[in-house]
């Protein structure tokens, strides 16, 4: 009798332990991992312009331009050592721009490293470089485009990130890129974000919580099977593309959405979608609705012209951070938590 209350009792202490154990790893599954903020800047700090991918041929007064800027805001600018470098495709050889990312890294006094410009080669250079002292001083990640590939990355590493403009952003016409600007310093130095955008007739209404995750699609899509490749369970996606064809944009759809990119997303906002090309076969429909048609077997909401991406007003956005996003049939809205 003895034996028989011992064995129940065993038993069912097992029965309460794998029943903890199975709740513990259902919550961590389904809660995202709160990322580090690095610190906001404030005047005197230090920040690095480098170029990780693309050259920057004739781009000299763009940078002088970018760090003129950030002086106004009473930073203090250090351009890379090889920045203007030129390596064929690149800025400079992948060890020359591994190099000047690798010291903005681990020197502590620079608080934010700014890319000059994206274009590709970011990927070239991630596996060379080492995290150690950034984790021990974090500091802010700023591009977009081809800096998806760095976003993504640092994102598993737990860190938060900024996509925004960069260096040559520069180019455009001051008063049409004034808000780029100045998001970009809001983000920076730790003001509110929160963005009211004209709803688009194609949006899926909804109200959606989660951290935001994303970037350029193309970039996304080649980090599938990496280390470097995002979880999106229980987040928020935000995609932008340039020079596409529509049936382009469609294959990375369908290869993400078999990859299990969409299965338990929250939401997905859909940023500047530049210079679509156009094809002897026409696609049929628009770059909306081919969206749709890809996630149509979801319910999160869709938010479309989201002003960020490749065009002039390039708002900034705070990737890892938790957002809360209301898509309505007027106006729709995103604030950063």
């Amino acid at each position: 009798m003895k034996n028989r209350i011992r064995f129940t009792i065993v038993f069912l202490f097992l029965i309460i332990c794998f029943s903890v154990n199975a709740q513990i790893e259902k919550d961590s599954i389904s809660e995202p991992m709160k990322l580090v903020q690095p610190e906001y800047l404030k005047k005197g700090d230090s920040i690095a312009i480098v170029a990780p991918a693309g050259i920057l041929k004739n781009k000299k007064d763009l940078i002088n331009q970018a760090k003129e800027l950030a002086e106004s805001w009473g930073l203090k600018v250090i351009v890379g050592q090889h920045v203007f470098n030129q390596n064929h495709h690149f800025a400079g050889t992948d060890e020359e721009r591994t190099s000047d990312f690798q010291k903005a890294l681990d020197n502590p006094n620079i608080k934010a490293i700014w890319s000059a410009r994206g274009g590709y080669g970011s990927v070239r250079i991630i596996d060379e470089l080492d995290f150690t002292k950034f984790k021990e001083n974090p500091k802010w990640i700023i591009g977009y485009s081809d800096i998806t590939a760095l976003h993504s990355h640092i994102h598993n590493l737990g860190f938060e990130t900024i996509h925004g403009m960069m260096g040559t952003s520069m180019q455009f016409d001051s008063e049409e890129n004034k808000e780029s600007i100045e998001t970009l310093r809001k983000a920076l130095f730790g003001e509110i974000l929160q963005y009211q955008v004209p709803s688009s007739e194609y949006n899926q209404k909804g109200i959606a919580e989660g951290q935001l995750i994303g970037g350029n699609l193309t970039i996304l899509l080649t980090m599938l099977g990496s280390e470097s490749q995002l979880e999106t369970k229980g987040k928020i996606l935000f995609i932008e593309e340039i020079g596409e064809y529509k049936y382009h944009i469609d294959r990375m759809l369908q290869s993400l959405k078999r990859a299990g990119y969409f299965d338990e997303l929250k939401g997905l906002i859909v940023g500047d979608m530049s210079n679509i090309k156009k094809n002897t076969t026409k696609w049929g429909s628009s770059i909306e609705q081919l969206i749709l048609d890809a996630t149509s077997e979801y319910d999160f909401p869709i938010l479309f012209d989201f002003p960020a991406g490749h065009e002039i007003d390039n708002r900034a956005i705070l990737l890892g951070r938790s957002i809360k996003m209301n898509v309505k049939s007027t106006t729709s809205e995103v604030k950063f938590k």
